[in-house]
């Protein structure tokens, strides 16, 4: 189950989140503290692109200031004077920036003047010129690289665009008629509820006259393009998988301009993902895994970084010396090394790699993560990084160090305490692993003080928690409580073989984990208040939250967050169907699986369930389907439990609108201070953990 803020991420737990109900109940302590009207005011650095000569960076700043979802805005910074100026209007919405080879051009794509698509500007930000209108799709298409890239001349511009595929006229239709598998479209997409049908191919555009050609037809998508130093070819990812719809499998061709004729460049049963040509073409890296079946929405098996010969011959993982998932590569200038993140232990770093061997280099290793990042020539390294402190920001590391260029949130952190996060450390109940979890602690803590604990998983399950700024559990320190993320087995940043201990164990172990972390807790750090403890997650954490409160009684309050309940019904209704293959080893008709399926599911067990619950969906989900909530709300109320069900309408897997956001958090505090007994106003109750 995928959470997106999209992409962003889009498999992990959400931490945009705030509250400002009760705000009379909360402690005068934290009054200064955040809350949820920060949230509209809050803003950080997304996109960061470096001049090739490395004199400016291109950069986006995401606002979340207006109705709706949040939105970028495009910036220059000129780093000689470190002034920066917008591109576009102030109403304006833009983003992905793209330097031309020689820096006297940057390719941008949004909503400029009432025209949408991809623009261009020069170096300094002025003569904005509408290139061409792009569409997208809704269709599931994970893990896509870059949808523009420049001719090495500067003349021309490959993009990435939707025109209807064969399906799209009848599935339209009134009546609706459905013949793909895969006929829902994307998890956090939210607005619709049908794939449009719409296939993803190349185009050019020339930048003086503007003339645009088709290069790809067909009903395959074709994205994450690169268009080669000599220009005569393009790379790009595609499932030719004659299943497509039910195999995801991309591999990686190259598209001859002059003719439009393509090479295959792998052809395995594993997948490729966002290929990149080296500098001087000879060369071509990309991120992939190693085994046969890879789902659509996540990934059990950490992505490696591997190159290959420019003609597809010689294909090594060069990423197997880190044992940890990386993100997207990219080339130095010089062609000796690639550039990759690296996430570990909740934080991701960037990591430089020698391509003819040697050990890897951490270039950002500070607490904290790294999300964009560029080089210039010169080997200047531009990147955004959240740290335990400030929400992303932009930074320049050069010979004398790392400098940070934005302070975004100024006027907005003024005055504001921020909660402390600690890490800690405890073995696994089967005595396998050494479990990490981090404590955002409240401020104000005393000798005699107790606080209320929540426990907030992540989704994924292959996702992870970090100390790296996070409004929601800031606002809830600001309220007095202490929040509690648990890496369980399952997680990412601790090896793969700790990332497959889930495997075949979903609501088992990894559940285990999370009680084992709030044990630790409990009795390590004594002002947490045992008869005030809460639970939530979002995605997988949501289907942990259910799970758990099945399986014990020390909760006080529970607040699922599109998760699955029923995991035989869910694997029949979600967007994709590789998901309990995969996490499994086999489809659920097969064997005794489905069996197993139930008996792992919250719904079996619902009526061991007495924990208070709020359960929150979006309307439009597509990855967890909002029947999930709907049948443990009618469940919960037979069994006579008390329980609300809040949908949220416009939204996909997870919250993305800003109100919906503040809201769900205004509701969160408001149950669990509905169901935490005032301090000191009954006995020990709770002695379970």
């Amino acid at each position: 189950m995928r959470l997106g803020l999209h992409s962003l991420l889009r498999r992990a737990s959400f931490c945009i989140v705030a509250a400002v109900a009760l705000l009379a109940a909360v402690p005068s302590s934290s009054a200064q503290g955040f809350s949820s009207s920060d949230l509209s005011q809050l803003r950080s650095v997304g996109s960061v692109e470096l001049s090739p000569d490395g004199h400016r960076i291109a950069y986006t700043i995401v606002m979340r200031d207006r109705p709706g979802r949040p939105y970028g805005q495009l910036w220059l910074m000129d780093l000689a004077s470190q002034k920066s100026a917008r591109v576009g209007g102030e109403k304006d919405a833009a983003g992905s920036p793209l330097w031309s080879a020689d820096g006297k051009w940057l390719a941008f794509q949004g909503s400029v003047s009432g025209n949408s698509g991809l623009f261009i500007a020069r170096a300094e930000g002025s003569d904005v010129t509408f290139l061409a209108s792009t569409s997208g799709t809704n269709s599931p298409l994970p893990g896509t690289g870059k949808d523009v890239s420049w001719s090495p001349d500067g003349k021309q511009l490959a993009f990435i665009s939707a025109v209807p595929g064969k399906e799209a006229a009848e599935a339209a239709g009134d009546p609706r008629v459905i013949t793909r598998y895969l006929y829902k479209p994307d998890a956090g997409e939210g607005m619709t509820r049908f794939n449009d049908n719409q296939r993803l191919h190349i185009f050019t555009v020339d930048v003086a006259t503007k003339q645009i050609h088709q290069l790809t037809q067909g009903d395959t998508d074709e994205h994450s393009i690169d268009w080669s130093p000599d220009g005569t070819e393009i790379l790009f990812a595609s499932n030719r998988e004659p299943n497509q719809d039910e195999f995801f499998n991309y591999d990686i061709f190259a598209l001859k301009v002059s003719d439009n004729s393509i090479r295959r460049l792998t052809a395995t049963e594993y997948n490729e993902y966002e290929p990149l040509w080296s500098p001087d073409g000879k060369h071509i890296v990309y991120r992939g895994t190693r085994r046969g079946l890879t789902d659509r929405e996540t990934t059990m098996e950490d992505t490696h970084v591997w190159m290959m010969n420019a003609d597809g011959s010689d294909r090594r993982e060069i990423g197997a010396v880190i044992d940890n998932r990386q993100g997207t590569p990219r080339w130095a200038p010089d062609g000796r090394s690639v550039y990759f993140t690296v996430q570990e232990r909740g934080s991701v770093h960037l990591v430089r790699l020698p391509i003819a061997g040697g050990k890897p280099e951490t270039l950002v290793k500070d607490t904290g993560s790294v999300s964009s990042w560029s080089l210039a020539k010169d080997g200047t390294l531009a990147y955004s990084f959240a740290s335990p402190r400030d929400s992303n920001e932009l930074y320049l590391k050069t010979g004398d160090g790392a400098h940070k260029l934005t302070d975004l949130n100024t006027s907005l952190f003024a005055g504001k305490q921020i909660a402390e996060v600690e890490s800690f450390t405890f073995i696994s109940n089967d005595n396998k692993f050494e479990v990490e979890a981090f404590l955002t602690k409240p401020p104000g803590i005393t000798v005699t003080s107790k606080h209320p604990l929540i426990v907030n998983i992540h989704g994924g399950p292959h996702g992870q928690n970090g100390p790296s700024f996070n409004i929601k559990n800031q606002i809830y320190a600001a309220h007095g409580y202490a929040v509690l993320n648990v890496n369980f087995r399952g997680s990412t940043g601790y090896g793969q073989k700790f990332a497959d201990a889930v495997f075949g164990d979903q609501n088992g172990n990894e559940g285990q984990d999370v009680l084992y972390g709030v044990s630790a807790a409990v009795r390590r750090y004594l002002w947490i208040d045992r008869e005030r403890m809460g639970i939530e997650g979002v995605s997988y954490g949501g289907q942990l939250t259910e799970w758990l409160i099945t399986q014990t009684n020390e909760f006080k309050a529970a607040i699922p967050t599109a998760g699955i309940v029923n995991l035989v019904s869910y694997n029949y209704m979600t967007y994709y169907n590789q998901y309990e293959e995969m996490e499994f080893g086999q489809f659920l008709h097969q064997g005794s699986l489905m069996d197993v399926a139930w008996e792992r599911s919250a719904l079996k067990h619902v009526a061991a369930a007495h924990t208070p619950t709020l359960i929150l969906h979006g309307e439009n989900d597509n990855d967890v389907p909002i029947a999930e909530a709907e049948q443990f709300f009618i469940a919960l109320k037979d069994v006579g439990t008390e329980t609300v069900f809040v949908r949220y309408p416009r939204e996909g897997h997870g919250l993305s609108e800003t109100r919906h956001v503040i809201d769900s958090i205004d509701r969160s505090i408001a149950w669990y201070e509905k169901h935490f007994p005032k301090p000191g106003a009954e006995g020990i109750t709770n002695v379970q953990p």
